[in-house]
Order: C-alpha cells, then structure tokens, then sequence
C-alpha cells in the first residue's frame, strides 16, 4: 500500500483566482461589484450592498477581493491537482465559505470556494461527495447544487 501524497496550500501557493473563474458558479454582476467595492467607496453603493448582502455579517474590508481570489484559487488548485493526480489528499485551510450564494455574500462568505472546488472535480469525475464537517448548514453549496443530480 502507498503512502497518501498530501497536497495543503501553505506548501504552495495558490494562484489568485480569475474573475472568470469566481464566475464559474457566481453571478459576473456580483463578482464584479465584489472587485469594486472598498471600504471608502462603500457608502456610494448602498444599493449594491443591499442587493448583495453585503454589510453587518459580510462587512467589507480593505482587499476583499483579493481575499476571495486567493482562498477561491486556493481550493481550485487543490481540486485540479486531485484531478491531475499529482496528490490524493488536498487541504486549503483558508477555505470552506460554504454560505456564499450565486449572486450575493451570506454569513461571512463572500465567493463560494467549496462550489468551484466540486465543479472543477466535476471536469473529470461523474461524482462528488460533499461532506460538511461544519457546526452551521452550507446553505450555499445545497443551492447551487439541489437541482441536479
């Protein structure tokens, strides 16, 4: 029996995640406002903000953006070195915003890492089995799937 090749992004570093990619699952409208809002332009969009969800438990925070392209990358690359073989267990510890949805931030999730994870696993698997070892419902990740089989 090998030994388990273990894959966790402190060892490497993700790449920032395209909006493109963001746009796989989320809405482009929303991931470009994401890009967007900072903490001194925030009071110009209190509209979008709302529309969004963002505010008390999504706050927004200087490089938000960033923050998403880098946890988001982070579980993307880990799901394509699993399809690409290159380790059989893969761990970002930054990642697992599960509540984020389609086209708005909810409960301190702003871009649903764990939905473009099993959607690049999709690309080369028929199945994922999605296990949330989390105290709250990943609400996000039931939405974006419930539909499908």
């Amino acid at each position: 029996m090998k030994p388990h090749r273990l894959c966790m992004t402190h060892h490497l570093r993700p790449h920032k995640a395209y909006p493109v990619e963001l746009a796989q699952f989320h809405s482009a409208d929303y991931v470009e406002f994401l890009h967007r809002i900072t903490p001194d332009t925030q009071h110009l969009f209190s509209n979008e903000l709302a529309r969004y969800n963002l505010g008390e438990d999504c706050p927004v925070f200087e490089n938000l953006f960033e923050f998403c392209q880098i946890y988001a990358g982070g579980t993307i690359d880990a799901a394509r070195r699993l399809n690409n073989q290159l380790c059989d267990i893969a761990i970002n510890w930054a990642g697992g915003l599960h509540h984020a949805k389609k086209c708005e931030a909810s409960g301190f999730c702003y871009i649903n890492d764990l939905v473009l994870g099993i959607l690049e696993l999709l690309k080369y698997h028929a199945r994922v089995l999605y296990i949330d070892i989390d105290v709250h419902h990943g609400d996000g990740v039931e939405e974006a799937f419930y539909f499908t089989d």
